[in-house]
């Protein structure tokens, strides 16, 4: 297996108060968030002048169950290009990799912990 991890697909934090933080952002930083609850990045080059790709930021509610069984205040989202080899490859190298897969029009997805108890999130966007 050559190349594991090819970019960040997301940063996902949680908050206190969603809403508030979203506005902050907003409001500070100057992003465009969503009603989805965050902002997307498009992946774009002056020679590539159709995007390719994205990176998310998004803001969860403070009690998401979406990071369980971490309980870290965020999580990283991870874009590879074969998710079922890098998951195979984790599994043989001892690391905590959740049974789930899921898969959807938005590509593949799967989770590992790191040492630190933090959930990871593996993305492998649909080829188009």
């Amino acid at each position: 297996m050559s190349e594991r991890v090819s970019g960040i697909g997301g940063i996902f934090i949680k908050a206190r108060d969603a809403a508030s933080l979203r506005d902050w952002y907003r409001k500070h930083l100057g992003l465009d968030i969503a009603a989805w609850g965050g902002a997307a990045f498009m992946w774009q080059t002056p020679e590539r002048h159709e995007p390719d790709g994205m990176t998310l930021f998004t803001i969860f509610d403070g009690d998401t169950k979406y990071f369980a069984p971490s309980n870290s205040p965020f999580m990283i989202n991870f874009r590879v290009p074969d998710l079922q080899g890098l998951l195979a490859a984790l599994r043989a190298e001892g690391c905590q990799v959740d049974d789930k897969v899921d898969e959807s029009e938005y590509g593949k997805f799967g989770w590992v912990m790191d040492p630190e108890g933090n959930r990871i999130e593996l993305w492998e966007p649909p080829r188009s």
